[in-house]
């Protein structure tokens, strides 16, 4: 069970809650299929799939949870094909041109015909609430995925006090000066090989570079003439790699061999006792990887959180 992405949001004041707690709030909206006229609908589900009912998994004081969302998947060439097939029988039967006003109205009656029959789309976001270390870390690729869970958990609990982290520089300008070395590089930080590179002006072009020495020349080049990194690849402390990027995204995470060697000394055949395994080293792992991460950017903003209740 390791996180291929981490969003991190920071509790802006002290948050607790246990897992019975959080277990009695997702029962209110746990996931239900879309009905025959519904396009989307989601809901929280079993994190351990078939080896478990409870919908939260909570280990060392970290609750893993799990939201599913259902979309009905319609064609759209199909559907435009229908609308414009019925728009031109209503104009050879009644001699009169159809607008687009009734055109929209066609194109929802074909849709609510075809959803019925529409295959569905599913996908699954996990994420874990862990109240010791005042953040919620969310599995996703995106920024509005991250924020969608959020929101539904908000909803869920009636009340979620998180925001992204803040730190007290720019990520851009750390990454730049990393790479053109007017900042020193952490010792837990390795460069990798790949970056993106963003011209700052309106109109600026994007230069994405990867499988090069982040520090050679043509690099450097691109930094004279004033263009920042915006997402940059590293290895952390020896054990985990990703690409960061300006908005904190930590996407393309990978543990490295010495996690997967723990995991491997689990019995094999225990699927359950795998999962919490795993759950228990990654959370550990990535509980240093986030205040340390924080730190090498410059240290966190604090001013908008309250430490005390």
């Amino acid at each position: 069970m390791w996180f291929r992405n981490a969003r991190v949001f920071r509790f802006t004041k002290p948050f607790d809650i246990t897992a019975e707690a959080l277990e009695e709030k997702l029962q209110s909206d746990v996931f239900k299929p879309c009905g025959p006229q519904e396009t989307t609908r989601q809901g929280w589900i079993p994190p351990l799939g078939k080896h478990s009912d409870m919908l939260v998994h909570s280990t060392n004081g970290y609750h893993l949870i799990a939201l599913r969302k259902e979309e009905k998947i319609l064609p759209g060439p199909v559907v435009k094909e229908l609308v414009e097939e019925r728009a031109e029988a209503i104009e050879i039967e009644q001699g009169r041109k159809v607008r687009r006003k009734e055109k929209d109205e066609i194109k929802e009656q074909v849709m609510l015909e075809m959803l019925p029959q529409a295959f569905s789309k599913n996908r699954r976001c996990f994420a874990y609430l862990a109240p010791k270390d005042g953040v919620l870390v969310v599995d996703a690729g995106s920024s509005k995925q991250a924020e969608d869970l959020a929101s539904f958990l908000r909803k869920s609990l009636g009340s979620l006090p998180v925001r992204p982290p803040a730190v007290e520089q720019a990520p851009a300008f750390t990454f730049t000066g990393w790479l053109n070395e007017t900042v020193d590089l952490p010792a837990t930080v390795t460069l990798g090989s790949e970056c993106e590179l963003k011209d700052p002006s309106e109109d600026g072009g994007v230069v994405r570079c990867k499988g090069l020495d982040l520090q050679a020349d043509e690099i450097r080049n691109h930094l004279d003439t004033g263009m920042q990194v915006t997402k940059l690849a590293v290895t952390w402390d020896d054990s985990l790699s990703f690409v960061l990027d300006e908005e904190l995204g930590i996407r393309r995470l990978k543990f490295g061999d010495t996690l997967q060697e723990k995991l491997d000394d689990v019995d094999a055949d225990d699927a359950a006792a795998r999962f919490d395994a795993a759950f228990a080293l990654m959370t550990l792992e990535l509980a240093r990887l986030i205040p340390g991460l924080l730190e090498a950017l410059g240290g966190e903003d604090r001013s908008a959180i309250v430490d005390e209740a």
